[in-house]
């Protein structure tokens, strides 16, 4: 056997031994692709139902700015709503923010309810006419010989049916109008307001702009206290107003201060009205100056019709 032939044969060999040790070609099954199904999209959680006299939390809320849009103190609103941690709050939170039992609920204290008794039931009967014309003869009513007109004798035969010309008309009198009051509406009962500060206003109340009057003024002048009341709030916590101090002056009525520089009272404290409460200054805006607001159950109201003439 020759070289070339021993190559060959010993190719065979190691092909055939290659063949024998590897295993059968893997079957790949195709499987025919089927729709996805897809799952129905959760359902949407039912609204959050929010009763008059709470509050439901959104975000970016906290306990001292809820208590101010509200007119309440928010150590209170704390403790209606067992919260031990004022600064913990959370979205879709349901938060009371008027005293329980307050007519604000929606419900009105102490209203009594009484059965109320169905109408007496009067029944009605058309009244009989027992004075009947027998014939057509036109008889003298006795008593008189005096002639008597048609008219006159069928008023005699049904004395119920009066016309209209016998009946007195009724005088009408003219709508009595209301007294307008003289009251105020705007004037805050009990309360007897002052100035903040003796700077000139520089920005008027707005519905669409400022909710308070804005003041200039120099880093350090006084900021006095409007009226009598409790501090039931001293904080830097609320955008926009810097150093704030709140004031309570009774159920209905607060007034605020905002951008201090120096703030001398503390939550709690009774003042009176103009008592030293903070400094201008610049805290949270460009330039010193006092924002000052009058709210009224925690709305803003135009501070101007509050206070008297300069």
């Amino acid at each position: 056997m020759n070289l070339r032939a021993i190559f060959l044969l010993t190719g065979w060999v190691a092909l055939l031994a290659g063949c024998a040790s590897s295993g059968p070609a893997p079957v790949i099954e195709r499987v025919r692709p089927q729709a996805i199904e897809h799952a129905a999209p959760p359902e949407h959680a039912a609204p959050i139902e929010v009763k008059p006299g709470y509050y439901l939390v959104k975000k970016g809320d906290t306990l001292r700015g809820i208590a101010l849009e509200h007119g309440q103190d928010y150590k209170d609103i704390a403790a209606w709503n067992n919260l031990d941690n004022p600064n913990l709050i959370r979205i879709d939170q349901v938060l009371r923010v008027v005293p329980p039992g307050s007519s604000n609920e929606g419900e009105v204290a102490g209203a009594e309810t009484r059965p109320i008794t169905p109408p007496v039931q009067i029944e009605s009967r058309p009244v009989e006419n027992k004075a009947v014309v027998t014939d057509s003869l036109k008889r003298e009513p006795k008593g008189g010989t005096q002639p008597y007109t048609n008219e006159a004798w069928a008023l005699l035969q049904k004395p119920a049916q009066a016309t209209a010309a016998t009946v007195p008309a009724a005088t009408v009198l003219p709508p009595v109008k209301p007294a307008e009051s003289t009251a105020k509406p705007m004037a805050a009962a009990d309360i007897d307001w002052a100035w903040p500060t003796a700077n000139k206003v520089t920005t008027s109340f707005s519905e669409a702009g400022s909710k308070g009057l804005d003041f200039n003024g120099t880093a350090g002048d006084s900021v006095l206290a409007a009226a009598s009341g409790k501090v039931t709030l001293v904080t830097n916590s609320l955008r926009g107003y810097g150093n704030l101090i709140v004031i309570k002056h009774n159920a209905t009525y607060l007034s605020v201060y905002a951008h201090n520089s120096k703030m001398l009272v503390t939550e709690g404290q009774t003042v009176s009205k103009g008592q030293k409460v903070a400094e201008i200054g610049s805290s949270d805006s460009d330039h010193p100056n006092l924002h000052f607001e009058i709210r009224r159950e925690g709305k803003p109201v135009d501070p101007a019709k509050y206070l008297p003439q300069r």
